[in-house]
């Protein structure tokens, strides 16, 4: 798997992604069960809301290699500030129509 991960931009000025590592490291969490190796692309904020330059992160993700869009605990699941994203499945839903079909999507890290 070549993971190109995107984070929620309100997070990143407190979290470093330790955790989001960590469990593809491990293969824990929204990675258990993943048998072949995994390769970090890119570590990428969303652009900030509404997530609108996600599109174009997401591309050039896959442009670099990602063959797996993931979204960081932070977008989905409001980790570690409590507040999901309230963009985050329009988000998914245009990132999905612009990537090609062979693309698979994560939808959180941990």
């Amino acid at each position: 798997m070549k993971a190109g991960v995107i984070r929620c931009m309100q997070t990143e000025d407190y979290c470093p992604g330790t955790t989001d590592f960590k469990m593809i490291r491990e293969k824990k969490g929204a990675f258990e069960g993943i048998e072949e190796d995994i390769e970090i692309v890119g570590f990428i904020n969303c652009g900030g809301c509404p997530g609108k330059k996600a599109v174009l992160r997401a591309r050039e993700l896959v442009k670099r290699g990602a063959d797996t869009i993931v979204f960081a605990s932070c977008i989905q699941r409001g980790n570690p500030i409590g507040y999901p994203c309230p963009f985050a499945k329009k988000m998914k839903e245009l990132i999905q129509k612009d990537s090609p079909e062979h693309i698979k999507y994560l939808d959180y890290t941990h």
